[in-house]
């Protein structure tokens, strides 16, 4: 009979021995800030719906307080790691915390921006306390990497939560929401104190779950999407047919593919939704030509 010994997690006492035992000095630059409190990491746990069918890929686990309470569920974990000093002590701090979940847990030392691929078997979620700074480009390119995925739940800044949960017509929706809707459903999934954390940061932070759902069906690649995207929110406050000139070539040919798409050329890009911009590319001449 397997023992099952659940883990134990990291409290203030043990992220701190930690830290001075690595003569650590947590780092803006890499948005270093570690969670201290177990509830909070099992919270988070328990809104990503995680459970012991998942492959689980954790970007910056850092220390390792929310890597286990992910094993804590059953489930594998694959983290991410771009600091030398803490991947480098985290196979450890596995099995002396989690001994009877260590060989469920794998580590990669590398930039969770730059990677091409994750060993093992293919990840089914995505956990993770981002850095602030990259949040938004570590989330899409793992979705962009990894179409196994299939749900996840990412702790960020609290405005970048907010944009990345909004819907057309919002204030804060823009990029990130379009560009993360083309490869699922987001949603807010609460609020994180800033006494969680050890340094405290400057700025509240923010749950977001998604759930995968399939691209839209279309001809035109998600790049050309994506750069139709991009030239929208250029220039927030101008019209469409102003703003997408450069990519149809006159204003014109761009309130041609507008109307052609089904959209108003005086509309902006905060009132459209990811299939809006399909149709849009769809309808450009030079995007595809």
């Amino acid at each position: 009979m397997t023992d099952r010994t659940p883990p134990r997690l990291l409290g203030p006492a043990e992220v701190r021995s930690l830290a001075s035992e690595l003569d650590l000095r947590p780092t803006k630059q890499r948005g270093q800030n570690f969670v201290i409190d177990a509830n909070t990491v099992r919270r988070i746990v328990r809104e990503s719906g995680v459970d012991g069918s998942d492959v689980v890929v954790e970007v910056g686990p850092g220390l390792g307080s929310l890597t286990l309470a992910i094993l804590e569920t059953g489930a594998r974990v694959t983290a991410i790691e771009i600091d030398e000093v803490l991947a480098q002590r985290l196979p450890r701090t596995i099995q002396e915390y989690a001994p009877h979940q260590a060989d469920a847990f794998s580590l990669v030392h590398a930039d969770a921006l730059r990677i091409e691929s994750v060993p093992g078997p293919p990840p089914t979620a995505l956990v993770a306390n981002l850095p602030y700074n990259v949040s938004v480009p570590v989330l899409l390119h793992l979705m962009a990497l990894l179409p196994s995925l299939r749900h996840g739940l990412v702790m960020v800044q609290a405005e970048v939560a907010d944009r990345l949960a909004a819907k057309p017509g919002s204030k804060v929706y823009g990029v990130p929401s379009v560009k993360a809707a083309w490869y699922a459903d987001v949603r807010r999934a609460g609020a994180i104190g800033r006494n969680v954390f050890w340094p405290a940061p400057n700025v509240d932070s923010g749950l977001v779950y998604w759930s995968h759902r399939e691209p839209p069906s279309t001809e035109v690649s998600r790049e050309e999407v994506f750069a139709v995207v991009d030239a929208a929110f250029a220039q927030r406050r101008k019209a469409l047919r102003g703003v997408l000139k450069p990519l149809a070539g006159s204003a014109d040919a761009a309130e041609k593919a507008l109307v052609a798409a089904g959209v108003d050329p005086l509309a902006r890009g905060e009132s459209l939704t990811v299939e809006d911009f399909v149709r849009i590319t769809e309808s450009l001449p030079r995007v595809h030509s």
